[in-house]
């Protein structure tokens, strides 16, 4: 079970429980196990084992993970936003070595990984010690990482605005392997609740980097997080957040009602927003997020794109993919296709999915034309 922050708590609630360990003692499970076994109070809590030692403990052969895979370049987060538990329970934001990184994404391309994002609490906060000596940021590891042949995509998320720096952007309009589709949460569109938060920006703030965006990468599709009903939250806070939903216009987004975590400073707040309301707050913003995805799914009707074939569908002679904007893409295929890069052209456009049909197959790729 894992617990960091809460290891003891847990074993005093639940006595039945064998062990708590944390996100960095997984590597120590062997031993844990072993431990457990030979005490008889069977409460063996290891939650504090630093990042850094169990990057050291990957194992250096990289088992096959399929066409797209995911890549941990950072953990922790030192942000302490107030509703948010990742500070507690992953600890202080710890970045692994550039060149740990890119052996790793070798071993994933000759493994058969054609699309690699590049995973972290925080990842735009990631800082790495390079071979040079130097520390690079984000957008150098990953044009470092786009010099690396039979990798026609990569990804990263999860971004905070606060990290997002020009040479991030600019990546995204140099790299052709990078994406032209990035996850920015930005949680609410008032600056009162934001402040709550400790999200430490404003919603102009936010909207100026996303104008810088888009000025770097036209067409840059846009997905956020959004939290509705934070204590204190009034109407006028909400509408705050709808018009800046309006003013950006998500490719896709996700939305919740907020709910208190115990130990962070939000859940003791007196002025917590009543169910119903949240729940009213909630349909209203999901309607509004549900039409701009839709109408952006709209427009790639018609467009050809190039799709990393990952799965089959669920229908008979039907595969699946991810087009460059992270739409699922279904068309008509078989196994052959699988870990296939595919030009289709877009038939039909629905809430969450694109239908298309096979174009011209692309030719050897080291990279992809970002369709924007």
């Amino acid at each position: 079970m894992r617990g960091t922050g809460r290891g003891e708590e847990i074993t005093r609630r639940a006595p039945w429980v064998d062990m708590v360990v944390g996100p960095q003692t997984y590597h120590r499970l062997p031993e844990l196990v072993a431990k457990a076994d030979s005490t008889s109070r069977l409460s063996v809590v290891d939650t504090e084992f630093p990042t850094e030692v169990k990057f050291d403990f990957l194992p250096e052969e990289a088992a096959p993970r399929g066409p797209a895979a995911f890549l941990s370049v950072q953990e922790g987060c030192d942000k302490f936003c107030s509703f948010c538990v990742v500070p507690y329970t992953r600890g202080a934001e710890f970045s692994r070595q550039a060149e740990q990184i890119i052996i790793e994404a070798k071993r994933l391309v000759a493994a058969g990984t054609r699309e690699i994002t590049l995973l972290g609490q925080n990842v735009n906060a990631w800082r790495g010690a390079a071979p040079d000596g130097t520390n690079w940021g984000l957008g150098r590891l990953i044009r470092e990482l786009a010099e690396i042949d039979d990798l026609p995509r990569l990804r990263y998320t999860t971004s905070h605005p606060l990290d997002m720096d020009d040479d991030l952007m600019s990546a995204h309009r140099d790299v052709p392997q990078l994406m032209p589709y990035l996850h920015l949460p930005v949680q609410a569109g008032s600056d009162r609740i934001l402040k709550a938060m400790n999200r430490r920006h404003t919603a102009d703030d936010y909207r100026r980097i996303i104008d810088r965006l888009r000025t770097f990468k036209p067409g840059l599709a846009l997905s956020g997080d959004f939290i509705v009903g934070f204590p204190g939250e009034t109407d006028r806070d909400f509408a705050d957040t709808i018009k800046l939903v309006a003013d950006i216009g998500y490719a896709s987004a996700y939305s919740f009602k907020y709910s208190p975590r115990p130990g962070t400073p939000a859940a003791g707040d007196d002025q917590q927003v009543e169910a119903q309301v949240k729940a009213d707050r909630l349909a209203a913003l999901q309607q509004l997020l549900d039409a701009q995805q839709m109408a952006f799914n709209k427009t790639c009707e018609g467009q050809q794109m190039a799709v990393l074939i990952d799965k089959m569908g669920g229908r008979d002679g039907q595969v699946t993919g991810r087009s460059p904007f992270m739409q699922s893409v279904y068309l008509a295929g078989d196994h052959t296709q699988l870990g296939k890069m595919v030009t289709v052209t877009v038939k039909e456009a629905r809430q969450n999915s694109l239908f298309a049909q096979t174009g011209k197959r692309p030719q050897q790729m080291k990279s992809e034309e970002n369709v924007a």
